[in-house]
């Protein structure tokens, strides 16, 4: 090979490398906003809890499209449902499945609402006890008429539990159902659960 091809050769093989890293960093940089954007892309937070209004909405961008079909959350307009999601406690710090929360408030507005956990990968811990979620058919009120239940990998024995076996990240959604005109109108109304970690959590 002569050394004007060898030249040819080596910037070939430098652009193609290029091209290939840039497309690579591009794909990998969307597949990153995707995957986070339901924490990303919010617009409205009350408390612990974030919520992207434009999930269901015709007018959500590319990115909060993508979101909600890659992770699987079937978002429906403002009217029907509404969705919150929490990854830190009440101090800021991030969920962890290894510790223990008390979770508590007032029912949301809405004509029926659901708390769910989830492990980082957004799939549902192993719960043996059956229990993936409290909502408003289980859950029940004290004299303030709050709920409350506890999340973490041993059983309380004294509220109801949500299970969250292992040691990884952790999330918590809440979804509204049919929410009052008034809380569609202003969601930052909305009187957030508190999260509230319990004894050390490592």
């Amino acid at each position: 090979m002569t050394a004007r091809h060898s030249s040819k050769a080596r910037r070939w093989a430098i652009g193609t490398a290029l091209y290939l890293g840039a497309v690579a960093l591009g794909l990998g940089s969307a597949v990153w906003v995707v995957k986070k954007a339901p924490w990303l892309n919010t617009t409205v937070q009350v408390g612990s809890w974030k919520g992207n209004m434009l999930a269901g909405n015709p007018d959500a961008d590319l990115y909060t499209r993508a979101a909600i079909a890659v992770n699987a959350l079937l978002a429906l307009n403002r009217e029907e449902t509404m969705y919150f999601v929490a990854a830190q406690d009440e101090a800021g710090k991030p969920l962890r499945s290894s510790c223990t929360y008390r979770v508590e408030g007032v029912p949301p507005q809405a004509r029926w609402w659901s708390i769910t956990a989830y492990a980082d990968d957004l799939f549902l811990f192993d719960a043996p006890n059956g229990q993936y979620s409290l909502n408003g058919t289980t859950a029940k009120l004290d004299t303030k008429g709050q709920f409350s239940f506890t999340t973490g990998p041993k059983d309380p024995g004294d509220t109801f539990w949500l299970p969250t076996p292992g040691q990884r990240g952790m999330v918590l959604t809440l979804r509204l159902y049919n929410p009052t005109p008034a809380l569609q109108a202003s969601p930052a109304s909305m009187v957030a659960p508190s999260i509230k970690p319990l004894g050390d959590c490592a």
